[in-house]
């Protein structure tokens, strides 16, 4: 089978390739693992075997890192369905722009390997073979619970910002972040920066509501975290300013 990546964790070798049905019992394994280690199970939404399913019939993309005893890390994208749950709506997108949103789902990894950039790495190599598909995408969305650092360090160092704060899942806070995957940028310039606790969900969803954006985060001297919020001035304005 075709590698996408080849490397080394130490002394150990990784292989990295495209997932198929076959790999579901794996995949599930893995998942079952992450979920156990975790301290706030509620911040990750593991997938069913019938999302997997979905999946790998032609719905999106999973990939896996192995090593010679099986697989320790994988991520998704999902194609989503069109319906009232849409991420896009979400975000402001309009209706005719959803078919051009593509997810990135789950991203595990095994507890032994962590520490090893495999995250960031297999979100690069996806990213790449998302572009194969036979659907064009403009954009990538995904949801993370707040406070689950590590995803959120991911999405971040992706370019991806933050658009909305809400409740997802029937009962589950989430973060809905949205980036262009054509480089465009039809925000414009940014004009104005707010710093704000990830505690304060209110105090997000106002400025999220009004137009701002989350780009990234800072640790405090405490130990807890503050959301960093630009709002940018629309490419229109900026050149009336400079007309006037």
């Amino acid at each position: 089978m075709d590698h996408l990546f080849e490397g080394f964790l130490d002394n150990e070798s990784y292989t990295v390739r495209l997932l198929s049905k076959e790999d579901i019992s794996q995949v599930q394994q893995l998942q079952e693992l992450v979920v156990e280690t975790l301290t706030e199970k509620k911040n990750l939404q593991p997938l069913t075997y019938e999302e997997l399913d979905y999946i790998l019939t032609g719905n999106g993309l999973m990939i896996g890192a192995f090593i010679e005893k099986g697989l320790i890390a994988f991520r998704a994208l999902l194609i989503p369905p069109i319906d009232e749950e849409h991420l896009g709506l979400d975000v402001g997108l309009e209706a005719e722009e959803l078919p051009r949103v593509i997810y990135q789902e789950i991203s595990n990894v095994h507890p032994d390997y962590r520490g090893n950039r495999l995250q960031q790495t297999l979100a690069h190599l996806i990213m790449q073979e998302q572009v194969k598909l036979d659907q064009g995408f403009t954009y990538v969305a995904c949801t993370v619970a707040p406070f689950n650092i590590p995803s959120l360090k991911d999405k971040f160092k992706q370019g991806m910002e933050i658009a909305a704060l809400k409740i997802k899942y029937v009962d589950q806070l989430r973060y809905v972040f949205i980036k262009r995957l054509d480089g465009e940028d039809r925000e414009g310039e940014i004009s104005e920066i707010a710093r704000v606790p990830m505690g304060d969900v209110e105090g997000q969803q106002a400025l999220l509501q009004e137009g701002w954006r989350g780009i990234s985060m800072e640790e405090e001297d405490d130990g807890g975290y503050r959301v960093l919020y630009v709002r940018r001035q629309s490419m229109t304005s900026i050149k009336i300013a400079e007309l006037q």
